[in-house]
């Protein structure tokens, strides 16, 4: 089922909120705990990781709705639940970065 089909049933919508949820669990743990393995590295790297697939999910939708088909863009973008997935799926994608990004800043930690 094209993606853009798919967020207005909410199979999709579910899948990204896993996503967001994966991203603020990794973020809040380091921020408590500093460490989750005892190696900034290895912090680093689990971040990396996850930050990939997290956003990986995102993109995809993204790549499907520019290219799947002629007009996709246009449907999904009409009225607010469109706009609503278009949205969840910006903040799915900022939340990745954000994974990435505090994923990086562990391994350069170890490695200075």
């Amino acid at each position: 089922m094209a993606t853009w089909r798919r967020h207005r049933t909410g199979s999709g919508s579910v899948r990204l909120w896993v996503q967001v949820l994966l991203a603020a669990m990794y973020s809040g743990a380091l921020a408590s705990l500093e460490t989750l393995t005892g190696r900034a590295l290895f912090d680093g790297a689990i971040g990396v990781l996850l930050g990939l697939y997290v956003s990986s999910h995102a993109a995809a939708n993204g790549i499907d709705v520019l290219f799947a088909e002629r007009f996709a863009l246009g449907r999904v973008i009409r009225g607010w639940s469109g706009a609503g997935w278009v949205a969840l799926n910006v903040l799915v994608l900022f939340s990745g970065w954000l994974v990435i990004f505090i994923g990086m800043q562990h391994v350069v930690r170890d490695l200075r």
